[in-house]
């Protein structure tokens, strides 16, 4: 009994190590001109590795937060840099 309980909580341990790390945006935290430029710069250059860059005109605020959460971990971009791409597809998205 012992060992069934020792082995469940170690696989849990595992299941839980490999789930993804990234939390959820959920809304714009990044305004200032300087962190938007970055987000550019890495939506440009990371997205751009695998496909043509899509307009950010083609989503709006909670589309953008479906799509970047689905291709974000695609892109490896960390935390910080999905946030900051999120902030610029919306800061220039007029939706």
């Amino acid at each position: 009994m012992k060992k069934l309980i020792v082995s469940s909580i170690a696989g849990s341990a595992l299941l839980l190590s490999c789930g993804p790390k990234s939390v959820a945006v959920t809304g714009p935290k990044y305004t200032s001109s300087e962190q938007l430029a970055q987000g550019k710069t890495i939506f440009e250059n990371a997205c751009s590795k695998c496909h043509k860059l899509p307009d950010p005109a083609k989503h709006d605020d909670q589309g953008w937060i479906k799509t970047l959460s689905r291709m974000a971990p695609k892109a490896k971009l960390s935390d910080d840099q999905h946030q900051m791409v999120y902030d610029y597809l919306i800061s220039v998205n007029k939706k």
